[in-house]
C-alpha cells in the first residue's frame, strides 16, 4: 500500500495546436487495450463541460457476476487476484490498496490555490453493465447470455487528460509516485498521422424481436400492470448486425451526428463500448448527491413548427408526466437508502431537453450522503437505474428478464468514474452498442404503463435510435 504522505499530484496545461479535440489525442490511444474516453462530443448542454481520457491502467477489475479478477501491475510482475465476491466490494478495496483512497489516506493536493479545479485526475474509471444488478438482487435468471465482455469492467488509473471546454484548455494530470506521459508526449502525438480502418456493417441490422413479438410482450406487461404486479416497464428489444473495421470510426461518426453530453468509448482487449447518452445516473461531488432521470420522449423534426409541436405535446403530456413522476419516486427512494434523512430533495421537475434525435423529459433529485456511505454504496443502492426498469423496481427488473430473450449487459447500465476523492460522475447507457466477435449489438425501448399504446411504443424505439442505425448503415 502506497504512504498517504507521499502522495501529491499535478495538473499541467497542455499548449495543444488550436481547434484541438479530445478525441484529436484520444485517436492514438483507441486500439489500446482499457483506454477510456469520457466525451461531451461538442454537446452544448449544461453537463458537457468536460472531456476526460485514460489509458494504461496500474490495475484492472473485471466481474462477471460475483467472480470478479483483478490485475495489477505495480511491481516488475503483475499480480493476478480472484475473488468470489460483490464486485463493488472489490472495486473499494483495491482503490484502497493501490491508491489508499481510505478515509485517512486521500490524495493530497501540492499547491491548492493554484491548481485548476478538474474532475478527474486519477481514480477508477470503466463501466457497470445491467446485469450486474444480480450481484445485489437475486431472481431467477432466464434470458441468454450471448455476450464474452465481462458484466464490469473497470480501471484504476494514475494520470488522465482532461479537457475543460469552458475554458478551452486542456490539462494533464498524474500522481506524482507514478510514471506518466509528459505534456511534450502528447504534444509530439499531435504532430504524427493516425489512421484507423475504415467501419462498414457487413449485414442487415436484425432485432431479437419481430414486431408481432414485441407487441405480444407489451400486452403480457399490460397484464402484470392490471394486477398491479408494477405501475411501470420498460421493455427493450437489441438490434444486431455483423460489421468489420474499426469501431473508432463508428464512434466519430456517432457522435457528430448525436452530440450527447454523456457519450463515451472504452475499448477492452477483445470488445469495444460506444456510448452517445444523454442522460446522468449518478453523481456524488464533495458529499453531494443528484441523478437526473430521463421519462418521457418525442422525436425531432427538420421542420421548426413541427418540432416545437412536439416540444408542446411533450410538455402537458399526462401519461409523459405520471411515467417520470414514478421514477423520480423510486430515485428519491433509492437515494434515501444512503443520504441523509430529510436532504432529498426534487429541484427541478418535467424539463424539456432537446437532442438531435428526440426532445425529453427529464427531471432532477438531489441528496446528500450519510457521513458512513461513499460513492460506491450509493451505487449498489440505486443501481441499475430506476428510469430504465419500471417501478416497482425489482419486480420490474423480474418480467424484463422474462420477456427480453437476451440480458442486456452493457445497455441501461452505466459508465463513469470514482475519483480518487471519491466524487463520482455516472450516466445511464442509453444509445449505446456493443462490439466484439464482429457483432455489432444496439438497444432501445421504454417505459410501458396502463394507457401505453402499443404501436406508439414500438415507433418510440425506432425514434430513439434513428440517430444511430441509419448512420453506421452509411459508413
Amino acid at each position: 500500500m502506497l504512504h498517504s504522505d507521499l502522495k501529491s499530484y499535478r495538473i499541467q496545461t497542455l499548449a495543444v495546436p488550436a481547434h484541438t479535440e479530445m478525441t484529436n489525442i484520444f485517436a492514438h490511444f483507441a486500439d489500446k487495450p482499457w483506454a477510456m474516453l469520457l466525451d461531451s462530443a461538442n454537446s452544448q448542454h449544461p453537463n458537457a463541460q468536460f472531456d476526460i481520457m485514460v489509458a494504461s491502467p496500474i490495475s484492472t477489475l473485471a466481474a462477471y457476476g460475483v467472480k470478479c479478477t483483478t490485475t495489477t501491475n505495480i511491481q516488475v510482475q503483475p499480480t493476478t487476484q480472484t475473488y468470489d465476491a460483490n464486485p463493488l466490494d472489490v472495486l473499494r478495496s483495491l482503490l484502497n490498496d493501490v491508491l489508499d483512497t481510505s478515509d485517512n489516506g486521500k490524495i493530497k493536493q501540492n499547491q491548492p490555490s493554484e491548481n485548476p479545479k478538474v474532475p478527474f485526475i486519477a481514480g477508477a474509471l470503466g463501466y457497470f453493465g445491467y446485469d450486474l444488478g444480480r450481484c445485489f438482487e437475486t431472481f431467477v435468471e432466464q434470458a441468454k447470455t450471448p455476450y464474452q465482455s465481462p458484466d464490469m469492467a473497470i480501471g484504476v488509473y494514475t494520470w488522465s487528460i482532461v479537457h475543460d471546454k469552458h475554458q478551452d484548455q486542456f490539462y494533464l494530470c498524474s500522481l506524482n509516485q507514478f510514471d506518466s506521459p509528459e505534456p511534450n508526449d502528447i504534444i509530439q502525438l499531435l504532430a504524427n498521422d493516425n489512421t484507423a480502418a475504415d467501419f462498414s456493417l457487413t449485414s442487415k441490422w436484425q432485432s431479437n424481436l419481430s414486431k408481432h413479438d414485441y407487441i405480444q410482450r407489451l400486452a403480457k406487461i399490460d397484464d402484470y400492470l392490471k394486477a398491479g404486479d408494477c405501475y411501470q416497464v420498460n421493455l427493450a428489444q437489441r438490434f444486431e448486425a455483423d460489421y468489420r473495421g474499426s469501431p473508432w470510426q463508428a464512434y466519430l461518426a456517432l457522435r457528430d451526428a448525436n452530440q450527447a453530453p454523456f457519450s463515451a468509448y472504452i475499448h477492452l482487449e477483445n470488445a469495444t463500448i460506444m456510448s452517445i447518452s444523454p442522460e446522468r445516473f449518478l453523481s456524488v461531488n464533495a458529499q453531494t448527491v443528484k441523478t437526473q432521470p430521463i421519462k418521457g420522449t418525442r422525436p425531432r423534426s427538420l421542420d421548426k413548427i413541427e418540432d416545437q409541436k412536439q416540444i408542446d405535446a411533450l410538455k402537458v403530456s399526462q401519461k409523459d408526466r405520471a411515467e417520470n413522476l414514478m421514477i423520480v419516486d423510486l430515485l428519491r427512494n433509492d437515494l434515501s437508502k444512503t443520504c441523509e434523512d430529510n436532504t432529498i430533495d426534487v429541484p427541478a421537475l418535467f424539463e424539456i431537453e432537446s437532442f438531435e434525435a428526440v426532445h425529453h423529459l427529464v427531471s432532477t433529485v438531489t441528496g446528500k450522503l450519510n457521513p458512513g456511505e461513499d460513492a460506491m454504496s450509493l451505487l449498489q443502492g440505486a443501481f441499475p437505474g430506476g428510469s430504465i426498469t419500471g417501478a416497482p423496481k425489482i419486480r420490474a427488473m423480474q418480467i424484463i428478464d422474462e420477456l427480453e430473450p437476451d440480458k442486456r449487459h452493457i445497455y441501461c447500465g452505466s459508465i463513469g468514474y470514482i475519483n480518487h476523492f471519491g466524487d463520482m460522475d455516472t450516466s445511464i447507457c442509453i444509445r449505446t452498442l456493443l462490439c466484439e466477435n464482429d457483432n455489432i449489438y444496439c438497444w432501445a425501448g421504454g417505459g410501458i404503463v396502463l394507457d401505453s399504446v402499443d404501436q406508439d411504443e414500438y415507433q418510440e424505439s425506432f425514434d430513439k435510435v434513428s440517430k444511430i442505425l441509419p448512420v453506421l448503415e452509411r459508413l
